[in-house]
């Protein structure tokens, strides 16, 4: 089973974001779960969200405590220590940062462990190709590419359903891009 914590601000799409991990994986038969944490539901707060992936039915109902990975969407939060919180001794931790993954992994004491630390601007693609910065769809190109959770076309497939015209064509952008410019130390 894939456990996924994804951090970031309400209105970057954090929770759109496990969702559509969530209906990818349903599109290649799997099982999963997607479900929101947050406070104070306001633009800008910091949120959490979570996803279970796996090949059999998942009969796990509680909070994702140790994931396996985790993605951090809002820049700002990149180098919190918080965001690393039970992550597992050799997961995955993808965050949206200009600079280098080896930095990150300084900053968050990554050194001499077997986390894979991986860095993407997450926030530079999304004003590229969306004209906007919501970086979680970046991001999810990044989760992709990081783990293979779920393939690139069943991703595509399913931001397809979401989206229409120009959205459409510009969200796929912004996912290969991501899967494409992230970066692993």
């Amino acid at each position: 089973m894939i456990e996924v914590r994804f951090h970031g601000r309400g209105g970057q799409g954090v929770v759109s974001a496990a969702r559509l991990i969530a209906e990818a994986a349903i599109l290649e038969g799997k099982y999963v779960q997607a479900f929101p944490e947050f406070g104070a539901e306001r633009s800008g707060a910091p949120i959490a969200a979570y996803a279970r992936v796996n090949d059999e039915p998942i009969e796990l109902h509680s909070f994702i405590y140790h994931p396996g990975v985790v993605v951090v969407v809002d820049r700002s939060m990149a180098a919190s220590k918080n965001t690393i919180s039970g992550l597992a001794s050799d997961g995955s931790f993808v965050c949206n940062f200009e600079g280098s993954p080896g930095e990150i992994r300084t900053k968050l004491g990554f050194d001499g462990n077997n986390v894979k630390v991986g860095a993407v601007d997450a926030t530079g693609v999304a004003l590229k190709s969306l004209g906007r910065d919501f970086p979680n769809t970046p991001m999810l190109g990044a989760l992709l590419r990081a783990t293979n959770i779920v393939g690139m076309e069943s991703m595509v497939n399913v931001m397809s359903a979401k989206f229409k015209g120009p959205m459409q064509a510009s969200n796929a952008a912004a996912l290969r891009l991501g899967y494409e410019g992230v970066k692993f130390a």
